[in-house]
């Protein structure tokens, strides 16, 4: 199995294969925290306010995220 520091590294990956995309419309995104097989990411700049920053969570970043890290369940931001 692989280990807490090796997934971050998965997901933070993940995040930057998402971010030009994100910042190209003006917003960022953050890892907040990894718990479990849940990950919390902080939606930043253009984002915060975008009418479809849920369906971006979804159908982008969790995408992207299970696709580095199949094991994570669900990606929630705050």
């Amino acid at each position: 199995m692989k280990n807490t520091a090796d997934l971050a590294d998965r997901v933070l990956k993940a995040l930057e294969e998402i971010r030009p995309f994100l910042q190209s419309d003006g917003g960022d995104i953050r890892l907040k925290s990894i718990k479990g097989k849940v990950v919390e990411v902080a939606l930043e700049g253009s984002c915060v306010d975008c009418t479809v920053n849920q369906m971006t969570l979804k159908s982008g970043v969790e995408f992207t995220i299970k696709k580095h890290a199949p094991e994570i369940e669900k990606v929630v931001s705050s």
